[in-house]
């Protein structure tokens, strides 16, 4: 399976064990730890899910998906966000910039993260 999926994360413990577990099932994972470094290794890596943090230092999750929304390639790419917040507030406003799903960190498992993978892929 050649199916890139690029984590953009700041936590280590959350990199950790995403990374783990979707390498674990065949998916090639591509890191960033922060929203800059996202954006450029998203336009390398053609990435086929990005998984995404809301809060991180140099450029957040928001504004990821304002600049992934006004580029055509980026913009097609499923997105689902890694948060501590699950405020509908922000739910609506991830929504608005087309996030596929949303996850909170605090009540996730592993599994539920490849559930969704799989159902978005």
């Amino acid at each position: 399976m050649d199916t890139n999926i690029l984590l953009i994360e700041d936590e280590e413990v959350i990199i950790r064990l995403l990374s783990r577990k979707l390498a674990s099932m065949g998916y090639n994972v591509i890191l960033a730890m922060d929203g800059q470094e996202g954006l450029e290794k998203m336009r390398e890596s053609c990435p086929d899910l990005v998984l995404l943090d809301i809060i991180m230092p140099q450029k957040g999750g928001f504004e990821v998906l304002e600049e992934m929304k006004r580029d055509a390639d980026l913009a097609k790419v499923p997105v689902i966000i890694i948060s501590n917040s699950g405020q509908p507030l922000e739910l609506e406003r991830a929504k608005r910039l087309g996030v596929t799903d949303w996850l909170v960190k605090t009540e996730f498992d592993p599994k539920e993260v490849v559930q969704k993978i799989k159902k978005y892929l």
